[in-house]
């Protein structure tokens, strides 16, 4: 975990989707990532963008474009989203029968392969896949919807996974997403997480640059 650097990934969810270039242009500077949560109406009781939306962001920002797929089906769609310009792409393992297939494809084709687990999931599952993944992505809230609660519960699952990372894949990066914010960041980063996936948290902040450098500043030292 040490030589992990801390990512700071703002979730476009929250964006103003009416003024996403600017929303884009006002994180740049600060963040490590851009985290794309792609929904379908049936694996979560929401829909949000495709394919359209990715194209765009590549042509605007030059940063990694990681793509959580909280999708059916993910098989029928992995190339189509490396294709629209997916850097990270995760999946869920509720999602598939074919957990090991699809870390295969999207890393024939050059590009991180994380795995995605619900927060009532046990990270214990993953023990098998760590060697192969590039991260896993742990879910603090129920997923399709910001500005959720981040389940307590969660933040152990967090240290479970480290230590399972630490002596099996060292450099495991460990993503969480939902319910972040300033209160609990510091603990989420001291349970192992690298990978700190916020939306509200940025996105509603007046100025989402100056928010993401309070957040460094949050768990410096950590």
């Amino acid at each position: 975990m040490d030589d992990l650097k801390i990512k700071i990934a703002p979730s476009i969810l929250s964006a103003d989707f009416s003024n996403l270039s600017r929303d884009i242009k006002a994180i740049e500077k600060e963040a490590d990532l851009i985290h794309i949560d792609v929904m379908d109406g049936h694996f979560v009781p929401n829909i949000s963008f495709g394919f359209p939306i990715m194209k765009a962001l590549k042509k605007i920002t030059k940063l990694p474009l990681y793509v959580h797929l909280m999708i059916s089906n993910p098989e029928l769609y992995l190339e189509r989203f490396i294709d629209a310009g997916a850097d990270i792409l995760s999946f869920h393992y509720e999602a598939t029968q074919h957990v090991d297939m699809l870390v295969t494809r999207i890393k024939d084709k050059n590009v991180k392969a994380f795995l995605a687990i619900n927060p009532h999931t046990p990270v214990e599952l993953l023990r098998i896949f760590l060697s192969k993944l590039d991260g896993v992505l742990i879910m603090t809230v129920n997923p399709g919807f910001g500005g959720q609660k981040f389940i307590d519960y969660c933040m152990e699952k967090i240290k479970i996974l480290r230590s399972m990372a630490d002596e099996l894949k060292p450099d495991l990066e460990i993503a969480v997403d939902g319910g972040i914010n300033m209160n609990n960041v510091e603990d989420v980063v001291k349970a192992g997480a690298n990978v700190i996936i916020m939306g509200t948290e940025i996105f509603g902040s007046s100025n989402p640059n100056d928010a993401i450098l309070k957040i460094r500043e949050r768990i410096k030292g950590v």
